[in-house]
Parts: structure tokens; sequence; C-alpha cells
């Protein structure tokens, strides 16, 4: 039995931006159908206006539900019959508008599952950060992957929104998101300076939280001031950067990732990807956008729904505990220091027991010892044999 093609959904964006020429730009390969079934939410009308002001060749049919997607074709749900003028180069109300309507139908069939993941055209950033936002921002392209700490916030608000509590929070989504979502088993992450000399910030708030991760058995460094970090090359020695705010992190990221770049909110239950980028207003109507951030934000989307069920998979049914612990005195620690006659056994001639000395430890991990600078950390398991009388 042929497996079914995961669904992509993809909005159209600001409707005056670059949106659709990206999305009929990159369907234009007839490959990108085999591996996917598309759904454009949008506006139909607006979509013709677009293909035909750039002559683009690429063809949509017109459905009324996403259970009416077809395989091989390239869909577009109508999300509104309303006329829609289309002004390229231009924000307006009414484009705004349309891009929000598009996305709040699109986000009550994600919740409906009526298909597999969703893919966002670019639409103009809200001027209101979230400061409780539960979720994290993370681009990526190739083999760099950058977490914000912050996001959208004036510099001068940077510091008092940077908490110990802050940088654990997120750098455990990030390395949920490097293990559940890149398949990456045991990841390595970096985490930034906030200023470029060690100063309060890095003393009380940035080493805390690292050595807080460190005792979850997470793989965090640092902190490393982010032009010594970038400037020689340490960034390919991790998995993953956790930078302080955007400018910390995107400024390196647009002169590594030359080529294309995607973001992810991960914290969701959902898999939400968007090209790299603003609506390019200037580039509206211009027939020159370059579609290979919004075919990687596809793409992306695509191994990470496959990642997630493959992660997934063999925790929803663990293996049974194959013994019982012996509970001592109820509230005991499991590694607590133990009887030196409660082990015993007989040797091979059948002489009396021997004692077995020293405490015994399933998995005594050894912490490995932060160093600034220096990745390289000792990470292996170690049990200390007993002595014997």
């Amino acid at each position: 039995m042929e497996e079914r093609k995961i669904r992509v959904a993809i909005t159209h964006g600001d409707t005056n931006g670059i949106g659709y020429e990206e999305i009929l730009k990159a369907f234009e390969d007839p490959t990108m159908l085999e591996l996917c079934t598309p759904i454009i939410y949008g506006n139909p009308k607006v979509a013709a206006y677009h293909q035909q002001a750039m002559e683009l060749t690429t063809q949509f049919s017109v459905i009324g539900q996403a259970s009416e997607a077809h395989d091989g074709k390239l869909n577009l749900l109508a999300t509104s019959d309303e006329e829609i003028k289309v002004s390229l180069g231009t924000p307006t109300p009414e484009s705004a508008e349309a891009a929000r309507v598009a996305l709040q139908r699109a986000k009550e069939d994600l919740k409906e599952g009526l298909y597999d993941v969703l893919v966002q055209a670019p639409v103009v950033p809200s001027t209101k950060p979230d400061l409780e936002d539960r979720s994290l921002l993370v681009v990526f392209a190739d083999d760099i992957r950058i977490g914000l700490v912050t996001s959208r916030l004036p510099i001068k608000q940077v510091a008092e929104s940077i908490t110990m509590e802050r940088i654990v929070e997120k750098t455990r989504l990030f390395h949920k998101c490097l293990r559940r979502d890149f398949r990456i088993s045991s990841p390595r992450i970096a985490v930034l300076a906030l200023n470029p000399q060690p100063g309060t910030e890095e003393q009380d708030i940035i080493k805390p939280a690292i050595e807080m991760l460190v005792g979850e058995s997470i793989q965090a460094f640092g902190p490393y001031a982010a032009e010594e970090f970038f400037g020689s090359d340490m960034h390919y020695s991790f998995d993953g950067i956790m930078a302080m705010y955007d400018d910390q992190g995107y400024v390196p990221f647009k002169t590594l990732a030359t080529e294309y770049g995607v973001k992810m909110k991960t914290g969701f239950p959902f898999v939400i990807t968007t090209p790299d980028h603003d609506p390019s207003f200037e580039q509206a109507g211009k027939n020159t956008a370059d579609p290979a951030s919004m075919r990687h934000a596809i793409y992306a989307a695509i191994d990470i729904f496959r990642n997630r069920i493959d992660y997934d998979e063999p925790l929803a049914n663990p293996l049974p505990k194959l013994y019982h612990e012996k509970r001592e005195d109820g509230d005991k620690a499991r590694f607590a220091v133990r009887p030196k006659d409660q082990f015993k056994r007989e040797d091979k001639t059948g002489n009396a027991n021997r004692e077995q000395n020293g405490a015994r430890s399933d998995s005594a991990e050894v912490q490995p010892a932060l160093a600034e600078g220096n990745p390289q950390r000792q990470e292996e398991q170690t049990t200390e044999p007993a002595e014997k009388k």
C-alpha cells in the first residue's frame, strides 16, 4: 500500500509582498508534488493577479475544503471570496488583514487534523513582543541552528529580560528541538554572553543557568562573547547556539547562511515553519524573488514531521521493567550507600560467602566541568569497582 503524501498547508502571507511569487516559483519544479500535497490558504483572484503580473506558468486548482485536496496538484483553498485590492510593494491594512484571515483559517484546520504541517509565507512581524511566550524561535540553515532567548525587544529592554529562569527554559526547549526535530542524539549547545566583556549578567545569571542545565545532563557550554565565538569559527563545534537577542543571532546567521534561511517556533505540538525573511515589498512584482527559502521551509516542515514520528514512536510503548527494586525505609534515595553485608555471593569452590564492600551506583555520572572558551569536557559515565577483602 502506497504511503499517503504529507499534506503541507501554505498561507499566502501579505498579499502585497512576494508570498505568491515564492509559492508559485517553488512549485515550478514538478518533483515538489512528489514530496507532498500542497494546500495554499489564500485568495484565487489575488493568486491569479500575481501569476499574470509576473507571467508565471505554475497552475493551481481551487478547492473549498482541505479534505478536497488532490495529490499531484497545487491546491488553493479559498479563505475569502471578498475582493482584495492588490498594491504590489505597498503594505496596507487590507493586505495585512488578508494574511491574518488565511492564517486563522489554516490554524483552525490544523487543529482539526485536516493537514500535517504548516508553512507561512512572510508577513509584517508584530511590533508587540510577548514576554510570556513559552515557545522558542529557532533560525536554521544547513548545519547552523540558532535559538533566541529574547525576540523583538528594544535593546534597552534586553538586559532586564535576561533571567536565569528564562535562559534555562529556552535552552531546554532548544535541547529537545535538536533531539526530536533534527535527530541529534546528544546535542552540544553554546550559550553566548550578553556583553562583549564578562559582566554582571554573565557572572550572576548566564553562568548559573549553564550550571543548572549541566546538572540536568544538557551539554551547555559558555558563556562565549559573540564576536570571538563567530570570529574564530567556534560555531562549527556545536549543534546549536543560544543567542541572547535578535541581532546577536541574526547578524552572524545572515552572514553564514547565504543561500537560504528557515525559522520555526518550537514548543508547540504542531510543525510550523516560515522562510527567514520579511514580505520584501521592495521586490514585489519585479519577478526577482528567490524561492529557495520557501522551498527549504517546505522541506524542513516535512523532515521535522517525519523526525518527530520516528522519535516519538519508541517512546509511546516503552518496554516494561524486568525487575523490581527493593525499597528501604520508604523514601531512601535509590543511590544511597548500602550495608556492606547486603551483597554476598558464593565462590566457585563453595567456600564461605565473601563480603563486597563499598557503595554501588547503578549509573553514577561524572558531571562535566564548565570550561570557558574550551568546549571539550569529559562526558563518560564511570562506576568505581568495589574493593574485595
